[in-house]
């Protein structure tokens, strides 16, 4: 018994074919057999010296919209006569937003609660649904990967907590949890909209000041056209141009402080007396619902730490750490503490917070970096919604689109053209509607606010469900943060009517696709698990002699492994014969980030004589580097040596191992035919209306998506689809 190895170095697109989210592990799939027993991984910790390096590249990936969120805080608010205290109170504010948010929640407990290495609120659920029962998806657990998340000091008892029997016993609650779920992907993608809009047009906003000729419309157009020039590059992939972004923002995170300082020095020395948090109370005491409502804008200062916790899969958690509160935090400190100096002493400049408070003889080399540093944000929100939108396919929680690996060595970057254009006229209009920073500030504060809150949801429950972490520690968490960010969340809602509409209107779009597409494969897989074929249906029908066994070799793709698709059934019963070498064939992508590569392909022997089963596993990390051909030998080879290692030493056996053997050699040569199901749904008259709308737009979704079996490069002369209505 034996398992092959992937070696291509090729990437070819992603297959999402028939598939099956399952977080067994491998020892539970019975019959399923690999040559290599799991290993257990050891990660070793990087050096310092490779930590360093590691935060240094953290600064053109991880922080791009963070650092340069001084472009637009300060402009995005809506300041009426600001006084001293009004500033110092806004100070303060961002101040304590940074280290709080920042620094306590993301950099030093976040960051912690990562999956096997990967971060972000999917992350947080798929954790959550691995080490307790509460998945939609499956109904099992994947305890064979519960040493791979990190540890926490509160963990040491396997009993379950109140929460986990809560949730694994109401279906309302674990749809609720993934509602969460799906609602901070779906906002993280609208981050990815809105980052690039208001960081461009902030930076190319700086060329009015010494063009008074040059318009609002001149600059939006101007910030159009990069965004567009921005997008039509992507095809060529992050790594070809990635060597520019450390500098760049390492230039721009080590400038704008010394501005700042200079700021400092020059305008109001005494602006870290704000550090106090008297000065807060003072400003909601003297500005009342319009301080208040101010929050809308402050809350853009810490827009970015999610990335923080997202993009942890490509960097160390010591680097990311290292970067932030080495480098990024400081610098963030002390640019706007040079900005707030300026504004105390020049208050009507407020609209132009930072060009205004940069000195003049280093105007131009700051607008240089200021346009570059916004481009680099930009791209690295919109790599980070790539890689979302890949994780979602990957989960079936998204129709099948396009992705392509762009780099043969980085496994995260991925680009996906349908998604990039997408995202590009989205970009584009909210560029050219709204135009004004303020308007497109309302809906960033929206984004950003409820993706924290939606964070401190989740992390709340892996403390109790999964860390253990004792109560009173979990209250003071929960109840600091949450109040905190829903404060923030209550004032960026009034904002509704002002732009703060367009993420919520994206992510509702987004969502009811998600859902739709979920409840539609759910459905379908209900179906197949009913009247599915079991092995002695199959070699019942095999037996009848009208039945034929014909030459060649087959992929038949099935999405359950407990059976066969009734699919089978159908084709057998319509054509009349079944190929002499037939492999069923799932492709599993489990509730982990990666698939260790000796557990990627396992083969067994089913029943009836030349008939095979093929599992390929992979995480919502990992890509699937298989080609057509490429595939086909692997699969054989594997077959080959499970027949091998499963003869024994009888005569009887080892003849019908040869004879297997000689008709898997000749099959490929016989020809191949790679054979999927395309099933709908039949909606009658006695479906209620939820099903007729929910799966009518399910076979909508699914009559326009990408077919799956061209991601796995087989030719088109090899592929077949049998067509079945499935009953709703």
């Amino acid at each position: 018994m034996d398992l092959h190895l992937s070696t291509s170095n090729s990437n070819p697109q992603i297959n999402f074919s028939e598939i099956v989210i399952e977080s067994t592990s491998l020892d539970d799939i019975h019959g399923f057999t690999s040559s290599s027993s799991l290993t257990e991984q050891v990660n070793d910790k990087p050096s310092w010296g490779k930590n360093l390096f590691l935060a240094y590249n953290t600064l053109g990936v991880v922080f791009g919209g963070l650092v340069t969120s001084p472009l637009y805080v300060y402009p995005s608010m809506n300041l009426k006569s600001p006084t001293e205290d009004d500033f110092l109170g806004i100070y303060s504010i961002m101040f304590w937003t940074l280290t709080l948010i920042g620094c306590v929640k993301y950099a030093c407990i976040a960051l912690k609660a990562d999956d096997q290495g990967e971060g972000g609120t999917f992350a947080l659920y798929s954790l959550l649904c691995r080490h307790a029962n509460i998945s939609i998806l499956s109904s099992k657990r994947d305890s064979s990967s519960d040493h791979h998340s990190s540890p926490s000091p509160y963990r040491g008892t396997t009993k379950k907590s109140r929460l986990a029997i809560f949730f694994e016993g109401s279906l309302v609650a674990r749809r609720l949890l993934l509602f969460i779920a799906m609602l901070g992907m779906c906002m993280l993608i609208g981050d990815g909209i809105l980052t690039p809009a208001i960081s461009v047009l902030s930076a190319m906003d700086g060329l009015r000041a010494p063009f008074p000729s040059i318009t609002k419309t001149h600059v939006e157009a101007l910030s159009a056209v990069i965004l567009i020039v921005l997008f039509l590059v992507q095809k060529f992939g992050t790594s070809r141009v990635s060597f520019i972004f450390s500098p760049i923002m390492g230039t721009w995170t080590l400038t704008t402080p010394m501005v700042g300082i200079y700021s400092i020095v020059h305008y109001y020395p005494g602006i870290f007396k704000a550090l106090s948090p008297h000065y807060i109370l003072r400003f909601f005491h003297n500005n009342g619902k319009d301080g208040w409502l101010l929050l809308g804008g402050t809350v853009l200062c810490i827009t970015g730490t999610e990335a923080l916790f997202a993009d942890l899969g490509h960097f160390s958690r010591s680097s990311i750490q290292i970067a932030f509160l080495c480098t990024v935090y400081p610098s963030l400190v002390l640019t706007y503490a040079g900005q707030t100096a300026y504004l105390i002493r020049h208050p009507n400049d407020h609209d132009d917070g930072f060009y205004k408070f940069i000195p003049t003889k280093v105007y131009w080399p700051m607008l240089v970096v200021a346009t570059l540093a916004a481009t680099v944000a930009s791209q690295s929100l919109i790599s980070a919604t790539f890689s979302i939108i890949k994780q979602s396919v990957v989960l079936d929680y998204f129709p099948r689109v396009k992705v392509v690996h762009t780099s043969p060595n980085k496994e995260g970057e991925v680009y996906s053209p349908e998604i990039n254009y997408i995202l590009m006229v989205l970009c584009v209009s909210v560029v050219l509607i709204f135009g004004d920073g303020k308007d497109i500030g309302n809906a960033f504060g929206v984004v950003v606010s409820l993706v924290m809150l939606i964070t401190t949801v989740l992390l709340t429950l892996v403390m109790i469900m999964i860390w253990r972490t004792p109560l009173i520690l979990v209250a003071l968490y929960f109840l600091t943060f949450f109040v905190m960010e829903g404060v923030y969340v209550s004032a960026v809602i009034t904002k509704i009517m002002e732009g703060g509409w367009v993420p919520f209107a994206i992510s509702l779009v987004l969502a009811f696709i998600m859902f739709g597409w979920f409840y539609g494969r759910q459905k379908k897989l209900e179906y197949e698990m009913t009247y599915k074929i079991t092995l002695e249906n199959l070699a019942i029908l095999l037996s009848n002699p009208e039945f034929q066994r014909v030459h060649g070799l087959c992929f038949f793709y099935s999405n359950i492994q407990d059976g066969l698709t009734p699919v089978l059934g159908h084709y057998i019963k319509n054509m009349r014969s079944l190929h002499k070498v037939t492999i069923f064939t799932t492709l599993r992508y489990k509730l982990i980030p990666k698939v260790p590569l000796h557990e990627r392909i396992v083969v067994k022997k089913l029943g009836p004589k030349g008939v095979y089963g093929c599992l390929i596993q992979y995480g919502y990390a990992d890509s699937l580097n298989l080609e057509g051909n490429d595939f086909v030998s692997q699969v054989t080879d594997n077959i080959r040596l499970h027949i091998q290692n499963c003869s024994g030493t009888l005569t009887s056996t080892s003849l019908q191992a040869e004879e297997e053997l000689l008709e898997l050699e000749q099959a490929p040569s016989a020809g191949v035919v790679h054979v999927r199901g395309k099933t709908r749904f039949h909606i009658g008259k006695n479906v209620n209306w939820f099903d007729k709308l929910i799966l009518g737009f399910y076979e909508v979704l699914h009559s326009n998506c990408r077919s799956a079996l061209p991601a796995l490069g087989i030719p088109l002369t090899q592929r077949m689809e049998v067509g079945m209505f499935y009953e709703a």
